[in-house]
């Protein structure tokens, strides 16, 4: 893919659990639509792509009876999948940032490496126990989810927070940030000594 490619992709996955499609721009405006039936959930996406300069499309359809777990975990695979695809070779891209984001009393700490190599590293105190009807113990499962898609590495990590929202919510505005940094294309040539992010 050259740089002034279209960097999109839309991905399908369906499972006896969910049913997840996306569409994501990578050089969009912001423009969200999110459907997941998990209320914070959707709020929180729709954060990832107005921060990230996404347009970005979501919906999705789980066992939401049993449990959140799978939709959550299905939309960051599928959602990290159609990353990886939108930014084909990675030619030209920055590839790495970092993102240091204040939410009232929250503070997020975010860095975040196009590696090719599926990384998390998730220190996030969720405080609350429950945000509405969302487990905030599930976010580090849908960035689980996200990086094994995108193949990247990603380093995440609360400094402080007393309000569970604030804090989960500045966890995905720094992600967007960050995402949006090293997605950008400045130069030519994939950014790496091996010559592929591949791997």
């Amino acid at each position: 893919m050259t740089a002034t490619a279209a960097r999109t992709s839309t991905q399908h996955r369906e499972t006896k659990e969910t049913t997840v499609d996306v569409e994501v721009g990578l050089d969009g405006s912001g423009t969200v639509a999110v459907a997941t039936g998990i209320p914070f959930f959707d709020h929180m996406l729709e954060q990832l792509g107005k921060h990230g300069g996404l347009d970005l499309t979501v919906r999705a359809t789980g066992d939401l009876n049993v449990d959140l777990h799978h939709t959550v975990e299905d939309v960051g695979i599928v959602l990290g999948t159609a990353v990886r695809e939108a930014l084909g070779d990675k030619a030209g891209v920055r590839r790495f940032a970092n993102a240091l984001v204040p939410l009232d009393e929250a503070l997020v700490q975010v860095a975040l490496d196009l590696s090719g190599r599926p990384f998390l590293v998730y220190d996030v105190d969720p405080v609350a126990e429950w945000i509405g009807t969302f487990d905030p113990q599930l976010a580090e499962e849908f960035w689980k989810g996200f990086v094994d898609g995108a193949r990247v590495t990603l380093h995440l990590r609360s400094v402080s927070g007393r309000n569970g929202h604030h804090v989960i919510e500045a966890s995905f505005k720094g992600v967007a940030r960050a995402l949006r940094d090293a997605v950008r294309v400045e130069g030519e040539g994939v950014p790496s000594t091996k010559g592929t992010l591949s791997r």
